[in-house]
């Protein structure tokens, strides 16, 4: 039989390197909300296009316009 020692030492180890591995993922991960379908990307070409054309009018003109 193995004689396997746990003491509190080893739990907090390896919970350091759990908890940096955890880390790692995370500065790794994709944003799902960065992640445009096809349908997105062609709106936003189009909605840029439109900026560049000139044909698009500010947030707060608008807000203006509408109160």
């Amino acid at each position: 039989m193995t004689n396997t020692s746990i003491t509190l030492n080893t739990i907090y180890k390896d919970l350091e390197l759990i908890k940096n591995k955890v880390i790692k993922i995370e500065e790794n991960m994709v944003n799902r909300d960065a992640i445009l379908t096809k349908d997105e990307e062609l709106l936003l070409k189009k909605a840029r296009e439109e900026y560049r054309q000139g044909k698009t009018i500010s947030l707060e003109k608008l807000e203006k316009e509408l109160s």
